[in-house]
C-alpha cells in the first residue's frame, strides 16, 4: 500500500481516483434492476418535493388572485351591458305599450267593429297528405284533419312555398283538397281566387284556369290600364268569398292584351310545384259575421 502512495505521490491524484472509483460505484448501484428506492435517493426526492410544494403554493394563490380579479373585471363588463340592454327593453317596450294604445284609439275613432279588426287575424293547422289523385279530370289530395281540428270546405291550403288549393270536402277525421291545378274556366263548381300584385294596389284580376301542358296559372280580367308586368309577385287580394288574403300563389311570366283588347291576361309560374307532398298547412279564417 505504502508502495502504492508513493507510487501515486500526489494527493490529488488520490482524491479524483477514489471519486472516481465512488462515482463508478453508484453509478452501477442506480442502474441495477431495483423494486425500490434507496434512501438516498428518497431523500433527495421528497427534498425536491417539498421544495416544490412550498413554492407552487403560494405562486397558485397568486395566479388564482389575478385570474378572480379578471373574472371580476369581465362580470363587472357584462353587468355594464346587461344594465344599458334592460334600459333599452324599457324604452322600446314603452314605446311598443304607447303605439299599441295609440293604435286602439286609432281603431275606435274610426269605428272599427271586433269582426273588423279580426278579420286577417288567421290561424293554421299543420296537416300530412294521406293520398293523391292523380287524374287529370280530379287533380285532389286528402289530408289527415277534418271537423275535429275545426276544418271547413272553402279554407285554402298552403305549403312552405305558396297556395296549394282549397278544401272541397270534409270528413270527421280527414279533408279533400282541391288543387290549383284543377281549376277550369269552363268548369262552375271550380272556384276563382281573387288576385293582386304585391305594390300594385289597383292591379286586380281573378285566377280562373290552369293550364297543364305548360303549368302556369292563367290571371284574367286584369284592367287594361293596370301597371302588371312581369316578375311581380301575386298574392290572393281577399275580397271575396271570404278567402285569405296575402296568400303567395306565384310570379308574373308574361302579359298580353285579351282576345278584344278591353283587359289583361296574365300568365302566372305557381310558387308551389305540386310533388312530393309531405306537410301543409290550412289556413283557419277568423270567425266573422256575414
Amino acid at each position: 500500500m505504502l508502495e502504492l502512495f508513493k507510487l501515486l505521490g500526489n494527493k490529488r491524484l488520490f482524491v479524483l481516483l477514489v471519486g472516481l472509483v465512488t462515482f463508478i460505484a453508484l453509478m452501477g448501484f442506480t442502474l441495477s434492476p431495483r423494486a425500490n428506492l434507496s434512501w438516498p435517493e428518497k431523500f433527495l426526492k421528497d427534498s425536491v418535493g417539498f421544495v416544490q410544494y412550498v413554492f407552487y403554493k403560494p405562486a397558485s394563490y397568486v395566479a388564482g388572485f389575478f385570474k378572480d380579479v379578471a373574472n371580476m373585471r369581465a362580470v363587472y363588463e357584462e353587468n355594464e351591458e346587461l344594465r344599458i340592454a334592460m334600459g333599452h327593453y324599457t324604452r322600446d317596450r314603452l314605446k311598443y305599450n304607447d303605439l299599441e294604445q295609440k293604435n286602439k284609439q286609432l281603431e275606435q275613432a274610426l269605428n272599427f267593429t271586433k269582426e273588423q279588426q279580426n278579420r286577417y287575424n288567421y290561424g293554421s293547422r299543420i296537416a300530412q297528405v294521406i293520398s293523391a289523385n292523380s287524374d287529370p279530370n280530379s287533380r285532389t289530395i286528402n289530408i289527415d284533419i277534418g271537423e275535429n281540428a275545426g276544418i271547413k270546405p272553402g279554407m285554402a291550403v298552403t305549403s312552405q312555398e305558396g297556395l296549394v288549393g282549397v278544401i272541397s270536402h270534409v270528413s270527421s277525421y280527414t279533408s279533400t283538397v282541391n288543387l290549383l291545378t284543377s281549376m277550369d274556366a269552363n268548369d262552375p263548381t271550380s272556384n276563382a281566387i281573387a288576385a293582386t300584385a304585391v305594390g300594385k294596389e289597383k292591379v286586380f284580376g281573378m285566377i280562373e284556369s290552369y293550364d297543364p301542358k305548360s303549368g302556369m296559372l292563367k290571371m284574367t280580367k286584369i284592367a287594361e290600364d293596370s301597371n302588371i308586368a312581369k316578375g311581380d309577385e301575386i298574392i290572393s287580394s281577399g275580397i271575396i268569398n271570404n278567402f285569405p288574403k296575402y296568400m303567395r300563389i306565384g310570379e308574373v311570366k308574361s302579359v298580353e292584351k285579351s282576345e278584344y283588347g278591353l283587359t289583361q291576361t296574365a300568365t302566372i309560374k305557381p310558387y308551389a310545384n305540386f310533388l312530393d307532398w309531405k306537410e301543409l298547412i290550412v289556413i283557419i279564417p277568423p270567425e266573422v259575421k256575414q
